[in-house]
């Protein structure tokens, strides 16, 4: 796969496809710029080399043009971090915008305004795209949060360039989830978590043949114990799924991919912060109380399995996080994916909920690789062909 590094981009303007799909508070000020830190060293590579640069994003999910969501509120945050000027454009197409890049020298950075201002960008509009096009000598893709989107911005506009790669982001995402996925070293364990079955099913099945070890906790473990026939009380459950469920624990056994469920969890008597709880064995939880995190005996287990990986998948948290309370699973289970990784195993850490708990419990810096992109990762483990890549690749 091409990448910035098998271009000289002196003399050449860059359109960069970027995810600045940044959090913003009711001040309309960014809370978290990391993906704006994770695009600057693509940014650089085509400054330093004497080029200009185009950059383009979404911003939420507006409807037409709305101020909230205009990328103009975090051009001072994209200046800070990438420490030189940004001029900005409020349009992303038409004759101020084409100007604004027409007239863009050598060493300077545009900001387009919202792609999605445009509902021709969601739709995959070629004639929008071939107007973005415009902007620039060489499409580069560094967003790979979106590339599971087949957008204007993402797929059709490469079509438009003789001269088109991946920026640094995009291809340390595809080199580490394709590590995980496809590394010789063994034992290889994915930690699978969050509120739903439905959602990791194609995962589960697509990363079976590469795996030794399953873990499964949070909301969507309720559906495989219900279906083994043990009492969950009043906890989250799929019961459309439970046959699903079934079939994934014969498929593992047939392949020698040993699950692993909670043995306990912390309940609670509602869905509070500041709920009642007590540990109860997973299997015989009566109403009204539910389970809303892993308990001790689980935490013990989960823990062992990971010391001995030497590669770690995680996407999806123990349980509700958020709350103080039944943060504990979480918290224990980021602890020992990051003693791992400091004592040799390499770990890929995945997916929203995922990654804000890295963040909230401080393990960035323990893990080897956090990815960006919540549903492009999935759909990468899903087994299937991302637009964004495919269109480069």
């Amino acid at each position: 796969m091409k990448t910035v590094d098998d271009f000289d981009f002196k003399n050449k303007k860059a359109l960069i496809r970027v995810d600045f799909n940044v959090p913003l508070n009711e001040k309309n000020e960014v809370i978290d710029y990391t993906r704006i830190r994770s695009a600057k060293k693509t940014i650089q590579k085509v400054l330093n080399d004497g080029g200009a640069v185009v950059l383009m994003s979404h911003l939420g999910r507006p409807e037409g043009k709305e101020s909230k969501y205009s990328l103009e509120n975090i051009v001072s945050k994209v200046k800070k971090v990438l420490d030189t000027e940004i001029k900005f454009t409020e349009d992303c197409i038409g004759s101020k915008a084409f100007a604004a890049s027409e007239n863009l020298k050598m060493g300077e950075v545009l900001l387009l305004e919202n792609l999605r201002f445009h509902k021709e960008e969601k739709e995959g509009d070629e004639n929008f795209a071939k107007e973005l096009a415009r902007h620039g000598d060489i499409y580069v893709n560094d967003a790979f949060g979106t590339a599971h989107r087949a957008h204007a911005s993402t797929a059709v506009i490469a079509k438009f360039f003789e001269e088109k790669c991946f920026g640094y982001l995009m291809t340390d995402e595809i080199e580490n989830i394709d590590k995980a996925l496809n590394s010789k070293e063994k034992p290889v364990t994915a930690i699978l978590g969050g509120a739903k079955i439905s959602s990791k099913i194609t995962v589960i099945e697509n990363i079976l043949d590469n795996i030794d070890n399953l873990i499964i906790g949070g909301g969507m473990s309720y559906t495989f114990i219900k279906a083994q026939g043990g009492r969950i009380g009043n906890s989250l459950v799929q019961e459309e799924y439970e046959n699903t469920a079934l079939e994934i624990l014969r498929k593992a056994e047939e392949k020698n991919v040993k699950v692993y469920l909670p043995k306990d969890a912390i309940v609670a008597d509602e869905f509070a912060a500041n709920a009642n709880l007590h540990v109860e064995q997973i299997g015989s939880i009566s109403e009204p109380w539910m389970g809303l995190d892993i308990g001790p005996a689980t935490i013990k287990e989960f823990s062992e399995v990971i010391e001995k990986s030497k590669i770690l998948l995680w996407n999806g948290p123990m349980g509700v996080f958020e709350f103080d309370n039944f943060s504990g699973g979480t918290k224990a289970i980021g602890l020992a994916v990051g003693e791992a990784t400091q004592k040799g195993a390499f770990s890929l850490v995945g997916g929203g909920d995922s990654v804000a708990a890295v963040k909230k419990f401080n393990l960035g810096h323990k893990v080897s690789y956090i990815s960006t992109g919540g549903g492009a990762m999935l759909e990468m483990l899903e087994g299937k062909t991302l637009p964004g890549i495919a269109a480069i690749a």
